[in-house]
């Protein structure tokens, strides 16, 4: 973890979201990790994500609760390093995750997490009986962060989420793109995640003994390494989102403009558990969605300034992306806003 890494204040509030009836010792905790406590009224700002790992690591245990007393029952101190324990046995991604939800709903009774394949998606949706919005929003959020955290590091690098829905709507952040991917509902009534169901196949690549240092650096595997603003990946992510596709500079250019070689270039990626290539198809399907909603383009036109030399191959793409064609993609937008 690098010092310029950053947390949105939004998953600070989260975190300390229990202790807001009892604001003196809500801020001991803050400034015990030399967080202002004035921050929590400025949602838009961003903290130190060393701050937040201790002050992660700190709040489980003053509250006795690994999931933030967000769930009436809540996951006691050792809850996840159970869930954990088996998932790095499975084989697979898929096995790895049917367990892992399977293991969340031993500990927690507000929240159950599902997941089904729909054609070539796959779709984690969650379902809640917690009744307070505020409450519900933070206590679905964690809970995608920490399964989808945890694929991430059990196949040892990022699994892209082309479609997000939460059910309560929450500020939008500007972590949000990066965190839960381009097409990204708030308060649309339900909450799920969905992405390529070629993930699943993914070997798990991590035994026991990564496990306990996993463990006990928990923070940064599950929301830093794979979702940092500040880390390279994002830098890299918004560089090329700032440029019409066919201004996009090859590896080698980029790595030079960072004084690095393109192997450390490409290197320093994969620690934060992406490729170049990776991000450029990020940042194509980012547009693409921009494009749908903002409706003022064709197709054809959308096809073109996302680097597709074919409608049809935009066509094909789209449809693997999502399930639907782009056209039909734009109608449910039509449709949804009305």
């Amino acid at each position: 973890m690098r010092d310029s890494d950053s947390v949105a204040v939004y998953f600070l509030n989260a975190m300390v979201h229990a202790l807001r009836d009892q604001p003196e010792q809500r801020d001991g905790h803050l400034l015990a990790v030399g967080i202002d406590p004035a921050l929590l009224d400025q949602p838009q700002e961003r903290v130190p994500a060393k701050a937040f790992a201790r002050l992660w690591l700190d709040l489980i245990h003053a509250l006795d609760d690994e999931f933030f007393r967000l769930d009436s029952h809540g996951m006691p101190i050792g809850s996840f390093a159970l869930i954990c324990r088996g998932l790095v046995q499975e084989p697979n991604l898929e096995k790895a995750l049917r367990q892992c939800l399977g293991n969340f709903a031993l500990f927690l009774r507000d929240l159950r997490g599902s997941f089904s394949v729909r054609g070539g998606r796959a779709v984690i949706s969650v379902q809640s009986s917690i009744e307070d919005p505020l409450t519900r929003v933070y206590a679905e959020e964690t809970y995608l962060v920490l399964v989808v955290g945890l694929l991430c590091w059990l196949a040892g690098r990022r699994i892209v989420i082309d479609r997000t829905e939460l059910a309560v709507a929450r500020p939008t952040q500007e972590d949000d793109t990066l965190l839960w991917g381009p097409d990204l509902r708030l308060g649309s009534g339900r909450t799920e995640v969905e992405f390529d169901n070629a993930y699943l196949r993914l070997p798990v690549v991590q035994d026991v003994a990564a496990l306990k240092t996993f463990l006990r650096t928990a923070p940064q595997g599950l929301v830093i390494r794979f979702r940092n603003q500040n880390g390279l990946v994002a830098e890299v992510y918004r560089h090329l989102r700032a440029r019409r596709y066919g201004q996009w500079p090859t590896l080698t250019a980029l790595a030079e403009r960072q004084g690095l070689s393109a192997s450390s270039f490409r290197r320093q990626l994969e620690r934060e558990g992406r490729s170049y290539q990776q991000i450029k198809d990020e940042v194509r399907r980012a547009m693409a969605f921009e494009r749908l909603r903002e409706g003022s383009l064709s197709i054809a036109e959308i096809a073109e300034q996302t680097g597709f030399q074919e409608p049809s191959a935009f066509h094909r793409a789209f449809k693997k992306w999502t399930g639907h064609s782009p056209g039909s993609y734009r109608s449910r937008l039509n449709r949804h806003e009305r």
